[in-house]
C-alpha cells in the first residue's frame, strides 16, 4: 500500500509546500497553511481526474484571421441592469461569479434572472442551501413565472453532473459553490480542493455546452470572495453584489472577458424584489431647499456608460484625541488624508489637528480621480464654513503639488449637470489628450484657483486668518 503524502496548502490560494511556512509565497497571506494528508491513490485519482479523462481530440491552431466570431453569442437575462453589467446579455459558454453580503439578495436577483432569461430553452436552478418548496415559496412572493424554470436541490457533483448531461440547460444556476462536494477530492464540503475541483467541472461543462452558467460564492468577513483566488481567474465574469443603503443595491463588474468591466446596474430592495433604476440621475442627491450646508459638494462621477451626480460631505471637528483620525468608508481613507495635506500645504488650512468625517449620500463607493477636486471644496467648506453656492458641479483631479490634472468625459458630465440644473461648473483646465474642445465652464488650474473660483477670492483669502487659518 502507498504511503500518505504529507503537504501543507494554503487555505487562500491552494499553494502546496512540504513543509509549514508562516506566509503564503504565492498569495501574500499569513497563517494560511494547513497539514494536507492525501494518498498516492487519491492524488492520481485527483491529477486524473474527470476533466483530464475526456476523450482526446486532434488539435491544430489556425490562424486568427480565419476565426469567425459567432453570431448570436449572446441571449437577453431578461434584466436590462444584468444585461449592461455583463456587457449586452449573458455570452453563451460563459461562467459567472457572483459574490455579496449574506442577506443582500444574490438569490433573488438570480431566481429572477432564472424566471425572465429570454432564450429558448430549459433553466435549471441548483441549490445546495434551500428546498424546492423555499425556492416556490420565493417565487411566488416576488410573482415570478416559474413555467421554464426547473430546480434540483443536490451537493454531490456526481448527481448533478448526470442531471446536467440529462437537462442539458440553456442557463443554470449554482447557489452555491461553497456547498459542492466531490467524493474524488475528500469528503468535507467548502474546501480549497473542493471548490476548485467542482468549479472547474462547471465551467468546463458550460464552455463545451454553450450554456450560461451563474456561480454564487461567499464572501469572507473582509468581503473577498471566499475559496481559492484560482476560481476568480477560471470563470469569465465576476460580479460584486453591493448595498449602498438600507433599499439600494449596486451589481459591479470587476472582471469581464465579453465586455467592459466599469459598468454598474442599479437596483432598489422592495416587497416585489428587486427593482431596475431607470433614471439613477438623481438617486444619490439630497432633495433640499435653500443654501446648501457647509461640508457638501455634488460632483458628476462617470461610471460605465452613465454619469451620476454624487453629494459629498464632509465634516470636520476638532480631534478627540492626541492623534487626528480620518472616518471614511465611501471614499479611500488615504485619499482624503491626501487631498487635507495639499489642502494643508498649499493653501495653510490646518487639518493635522482635526478629525476628518467624509460621507458619500446615498452610500455608493467612489474610487475615480475625478472626486478629488470636489472633495477638496467639501473639506474646505467643512473647515471654513463657507458652503458651496447653490447650482454648482465640480469634477477634477488633484495632484501633489495642488494642480488640477485633466479627467475623462469632461464634456458628458457638464451636460449631465446641466440637464439636472446645475448652471456652475468647475473642472480642470487642461484636456486630456484625444478629447475634443469643451465650453462653458470655468477651468481652473490649480486647487488655490479652484477654491478661488468657487468661493470668490476675498472670502478664501479673508478666511484664512480665522477658524481655517494657518496655525
Amino acid at each position: 500500500m502507498a504511503k500518505p503524502r504529507l503537504f501543507h496548502r494554503c487555505s487562500s490560494c491552494g499553494h502546496e509546500e512540504p513543509r509549514w511556512l508562516g506566509r503564503c509565497p504565492e498569495c501574500g497571506e499569513w497563517n494560511t497553511f494547513e497539514q494536507v494528508t492525501e494518498s498516492a491513490a487519491g492524488a492520481g485519482r485527483q491529477s486524473g481526474g474527470r476533466t483530464q479523462l475526456r476523450e482526446a481530440r486532434n488539435l491544430k491552431s489556425v490562424p486568427l484571421s480565419a476565426v469567425e466570431a459567432a453570431s448570436g453569442a449572446r441571449f437577453d437575462s431578461g434584466i436590462e441592469e444584468v444585461n449592461r453589467v455583463l456587457g449586452g446579455g449573458i455570452m453563451k459558454g460563459s461562467s459567472i461569479l457572483l459574490s455579496g453580503e449574506p442577506g443582500i439578495g444574490k438569490s433573488t436577483l438570480m431566481l429572477q434572472v432564472a424566471s425572465l432569461i429570454k432564450s429558448s430553452g430549459r433553466v435549471l436552478y441548483i441549490t445546495g442551501e434551500e428546498s424546492a418548496s423555499q425556492i416556490k415559496l420565493r417565487s411566488d412572493r416576488l410573482g415570478l413565472s416559474s413555467k421554464a424554470v426547473e430546480v434540483l436541490c443536490e451537493t454531490d457533483l456526481d448527481s448533478m453532473m448526470s442531471v446536467l448531461e440529462s437537462v442539458k440547460p440553456v442557463a443554470l444556476i449554482l447557489d452555491s459553490i461553497q456547498t459542492l462536494l466531490s467524493r474524488e477530492l475528500g469528503s468535507v464540503p467548502g474546501t480549497v480542493n473542493q471548490i476548485k475541483g467542482c468549479s472547474s467541472e462547471i465551467v468546463t461543462w458550460a464552455r463545451e455546452h454553450s450554456a450560461g452558467a451563474f456561480l454564487v460564492a461567499h464572501v469572507t468577513k473582509e468581503g473577498s470572495i471566499a475559496g481559492p483566488k484560482v476560481v476568480e481567474h477560471m470563470v469569465d465574469v465576476v460580479l460584486y453584489f453591493e448595498q449602498a443603503n438600507s433599499d439600494i443595491r449596486i451589481l459591479r463588474g470587476t472582471k469581464n472577458r465579453f465586455g467592459p468591466i466599469d459598468e454598474i446596474g442599479l437596483f432598489t430592495m422592495g416587497t416585489t424584489g428587486l427593482l431596475q433604476v431607470k433614471d439613477p440621475s438623481s438617486l444619490f442627491m439630497v432633495q433640499r431647499e435653500g443654501e446648501l450646508p457647509a461640508g457638501v459638494a455634488v460632483a458628476p462621477v462617470y461610471e460605465g456608460s452613465r454619469v451620476l451626480l454624487v453629494e459629498i460631505q464632509a465634516l470636520v471637528v476638532p480631534a478627540k484625541g492626541a492623534i487626528s483620525r480620518v472616518f471614511s468608508d465611501r471614499i479611500d481613507a488615504g485619499r482624503v488624508s491626501r487631498i487635507a495635506a495639499v489642502l494643508e500645504k498649499h493653501l495653510g488650512l490646518r487639518f493635522s489637528d482635526q478629525d476628518i468625517y467624509v460621507n458619500v449620500a446615498g452610500g455608493i463607493r467612489l474610487s475615480e480621480v475625478g472626486i478629488e477636486l470636489p472633495l477638496s471644496l467639501a473639506l474646505y467648506s467643512a473647515r471654513t464654513g463657507l458652503p458651496v453656492p447653490v447650482g454648482t458641479a465640480v469634477a477634477g483631479e488633484v495632484s501633489l503639488a495642488g494642480e488640477i490634472r485633466p479627467i475623462p468625459f469632461l464634456k458628458r458630465r457638464i451636460r449631465a449637470a446641466s440637464e439636472m440644473g446645475f448652471a456652475n461648473f468647475i473642472g480642470p483646465q487642461g484636456l486630456r489628450h484625444g478629447d475634443e474642445p469643451v465650453d462653458g465652464f470655468k477651468r481652473v488650474a490649480t486647487v488655490e484657483r479652484g477654491i478661488e473660483a468657487t468661493f470668490g477670492g476675498a472670502q478664501a483669502t479673508g478666511n484664512r486668518g480665522g477658524a481655517g487659518g494657518r496655525h
